[in-house]
């Protein structure tokens, strides 16, 4: 389920698909693992322990040296730390990208900005709304590299409408039920709940990706338990049919870079409603392929809510431009391109 591995299994995949030597280091019981494992992509067991594992350091060195790798793109906490300290510690001859998918919790400060700048040979970010952040905090702008992430479009085809209507009657909902969603692990979804009191009763909401009883406390305080369902953690090969039992999908998010969830609704003609912020507002253009709301104000979510509900024109143009933003503008084939053409050419540099 989760969008930064996702966009991970799909670059990778992209990339080997085109003749390119694609390595992945990661935990063997990882998803990104699991998933990649009948893949053209190579794999190798690692675990990166902490930011100062000296066996991962010399780890990453064999294994560069040894399959003559020429690009290291870190994608996480760890990897990058480590990843920098394998190039300093050991002169290893490879170019560092550290790719960036979410609002930093760690790259504030001068000693943050100077330690990853200073070590890499570039930084990517998923939305020009991350980069404004990362100026924000003092990076170069010169250091910095936007490319969006992609979805592949056939694998918009693996919905199951026999499947949908299994899960359908799994959660005790019915035909006529209003159903707002959410697709993501928690993420501000007490904001959606905080709606349900302001709209109509026969509404309910959908999280997918949430455990059960997460949000209880808060569904009891507005008195809507009733009302809130939870599908907890599902596959990601079925996580698409979720969707189509969904009138809207909302994000509530203050910390996305990019949002794929979005894009993956409205690849299935679900329209969207997220929270202003960094890297949404990339994917998101109010009132021409979604809506967007203020992060807190609980009235605006719930006007933007009923307005998609009840206007009939509105939500056609939405899912129109929606889909097309998600299958053009968001495609695997372009990610794929954009990272292709940013690595050739800083080898050439």
């Amino acid at each position: 389920m989760a969008g930064s591995t996702n966009s991970i299994i799909y670059l990778s995949q992209g990339l080997a698909a085109r003749g390119h030597l694609v390595y992945i280091g990661c935990r063997r019981e990882s998803l990104l693992y699991r998933t990649l494992e009948s893949s053209q992509v190579r794999l190798i067991p690692m675990t990166f322990k902490n930011k100062w594992d000296l066996k991962a350091i010399r780890k990453i060195v064999d294994i560069v040296k040894e399959n003559n790798i020429q690009v290291i793109n870190a994608q996480s906490s760890r990897d990058r730390y480590l990843s920098i300290f394998a190039r300093w510690f050991y002169r290893l001859q490879v170019l560092l990208i550290h790719t960036r998918r979410q609002v930093p919790l760690s790259a504030g400060g001068k000693l943050h900005s100077w330690f990853y700048q200073r070590g890499t040979d570039k930084i990517v970010l998923i939305s020009n709304g991350l980069k404004k952040i990362f100026l924000q905090k003092g990076y170069s702008e010169k250091h910095l590299h936007i490319i969006h992430n992609g979805t592949p479009s056939e694998r918009y085809q693996q919905v199951d409408l026999n499947e949908v209507e299994k899960i359908r009657m799994q959660l005790g909902l019915t035909r006529n039920d209003i159903i707002i969603g959410s697709v993501a692990r928690p993420k501000n979804q007490s904001q959606i709940i905080a709606t349900l009191p302001l709209l109509d009763a026969k509404i309910r909401f959908l999280m997918v990706g949430v455990e059960p009883g997460h949000y209880d406390e808060e569904a009891k305080h507005f008195g809507v338990a009733n009302r809130v369902i939870y599908a907890g953690t599902v596959n990601r090969d079925q996580v698409l049919n979720y969707y189509k039992l969904m009138h809207i999908n909302i994000l509530a998010s203050t910390m996305d870079g990019f949002g794929l969830a979005l894009v993956e609704a409205m690849a299935l003609n679900v329209p969207v409603i997220a929270t202003d912020y960094a890297g949404i507002r990339d994917v998101v253009i109010d009132e021409v392929n979604g809506l967007l709301f203020s992060d807190g104000d609980i009235e605006g979510l719930a006007t933007q809510i009923k307005r998609l509900l009840q206007n009939e024109n509105l939500r056609k143009k939405l899912i129109f431009n929606g889909r097309k933003t998600a299958l053009e503008d968001f495609s695997i084939e372009k990610t794929v391109s954009n990272y292709e053409t940013f690595f050739t050419e800083l080898m050439a540099e």
